[in-house]
């Protein structure tokens, strides 16, 4: 069937065959609110059912940038997509609201069946992990766009927050302490001096270096997927009085957090009172990178930030604790309009 369109270089079976084998990945994500079967034109969800009062929609969408790179080298494809789906789900957590769904868009230059539905299974494991459902995406077969073997992946998430529950950084205050949740490592952000740094050093992604990563490749440590936070801040939230969130992607800490200051106020980042993952310490030495722009690349080993009253600083790290999350304060709002990190 199609022969035109195959002997153009696009496989409508293929395409058919992606379709059957995600069905279970996506079912999988199913969460109260979800309607429809995959393969309809729209995703829906039934917002009434979540019973709120003043729903405030806050969306998001993102990619995974040229860490896809890294997966095409290892040909491991069953991660990107919980990094597409944290790049999203992180972002509107940050205004307090919880995603309810995702959607996502592969984009390939030849469909092959088992790499997609390797990807689409990333997808739904990041889904569970935010307790979003996964409503719908595409996946498109384009010949000519991409070398063989290459695609691409985003994805778009919709959240929902109470109006009187919005983190908008108003609360904000001097003084605020800041609870740094650690990440996973270099997450989805700077990938393109990532990969320079081991290229400019004639490393492989299958070397391994001892001296940071002991028995690990580099390309397994740079591949782990991108840290979702979605139900331990929301926990969090739920029970302490949360005056913002910063999620820390490209940019680092000065970029990121400064998004949740009034004019005129700056942070006071004390260094040692979290870990730094030695895959920077590798990127810093390696890429001979100076420590202090260090910050204003990477995450450092810190993948959110949550500013509230120093009184409910522990409560809000032993939630976080029993959740399995590494919080600890990593530093304090001040009146200086700068970013100091000693």
């Amino acid at each position: 069937m199609a022969k035109t369109y195959e002997n153009a270089g696009v496989n409508l079976e293929a395409g058919y065959d992606v379709v059957r084998r995600i069905k279970k990945h996506v079912a999988s994500t199913a969460r109260t609110g979800s309607m429809g079967n995959i393969g309809a034109f729209g995703g829906m969800f039934d917002l009434a059912s979540l019973g709120y009062k003043e729903p405030v929609l806050v969306s998001g969408t993102d990619g995974v940038g040229t860490k896809l790179k890294i997966a095409f080298a290892m040909d491991k494809h069953d991660t990107v997509g919980i990094d597409a789906v944290a790049m999203c789900v992180n972002d509107v957590l940050a205004q307090g609201a919880e995603p309810l769904v995702f959607l996502d868009y592969v984009a390939v230059g030849h469909n092959e069946p088992a790499k997609v539905e390797a990807i689409v299974a990333g997808v739904a494991e990041g889904c569970r992990q935010a307790g979003c459902a996964l409503v719908g995406g595409e996946t498109a077969e384009m010949p000519g766009m991409y070398t063989d073997g290459e695609y691409d992946i985003a994805g778009f998430t919709v959240g929902c927050v109470e109006k009187s529950k919005l983190i908008d950084g108003t609360k904000v205050k001097t003084g605020d302490v800041l609870v740094g949740i650690a990440s996973s490592g270099v997450h989805s952000n700077g990938f393109s001096l990532v990969r320079k740094v081991v290229a400019d050093n004639g490393f492989k992604f299958t070397d391994k270096c001892e001296e940071f990563f002991g028995d690990r490749s580099i390309g397994d440590v740079l591949i782990t997927p991108t840290r979702i936070y979605v139900k331990q801040v929301l926990e969090v939230i739920k029970n302490c009085d949360v005056h913002g969130v910063a999620h820390i992607t490209g940019g680092g800490f000065d970029e990121n957090i400064p998004r949740i200051l009034h004019e005129g106020q700056g942070l006071d980042i004390k260094e040692g009172s979290w870990e730094i993952l030695p895959v920077f310490g590798f990127l810093e030495k390696y890429g001979k990178i100076p420590h202090r722009e260090m910050f204003n690349i990477f995450n450092m080993g810190i993948g959110m930030v949550i500013a509230l009253d120093a009184s409910e600083a522990d409560k809000a790290i032993e939630i976080l604790t029993k959740a399995g999350e590494t919080a600890s304060v990593i530093g304090t709002i001040t009146d200086s309009g700068v970013v100091k990190i000693s």
